[in-house]
């Protein structure tokens, strides 16, 4: 477990709830100092390696939020959060939407078949 380095990716997943979607927030360190290293969007992390069990093995935990975490970046996290992003995507999608009732025919109709196969 080593401490971070100016450069290193990290990501971050935030819930409003169990029904809420994760959002994935991305950052780099910019800046370290003896003890926190900074964020480009400002959070500023304790450069103390420790486990973690929510995301990743390992975290680093928000100065003044030691229940927050950041993790290094992997592929698995990046396609996580592009799954999520898509599913965020659709959601608002069909939320915004105000469907015609030919529309809701067609949809009906597409589940329909699919019901029969």
């Amino acid at each position: 477990m080593d401490t971070l380095k100016i450069g290193d990716k990290l990501y971050n997943v935030e819930q409003d709830g169990f029904n809420d979607f994760a959002r994935y927030s991305f950052s780099e360190v910019v800046r370290l100092t003896e003890t926190l290293a900074v964020l480009k969007n400002g959070v500023r992390l304790i450069n103390r390696p420790k486990q973690s069990y929510i995301m990743e093995d390992v975290g680093y935990s928000v100065s003044r939020n030691k229940g927050s975490h950041w993790h290094i970046v992997s592929l698995k996290a990046i396609r996580n959060a592009q799954i999520e992003n898509e599913k965020i995507k659709v959601h608002d999608w069909f939320e915004s939407k105000q469907f015609t009732f030919k529309e809701k025919q067609y949809i009906y109709n597409l589940f329909k078949v699919d019901e029969t196969q």
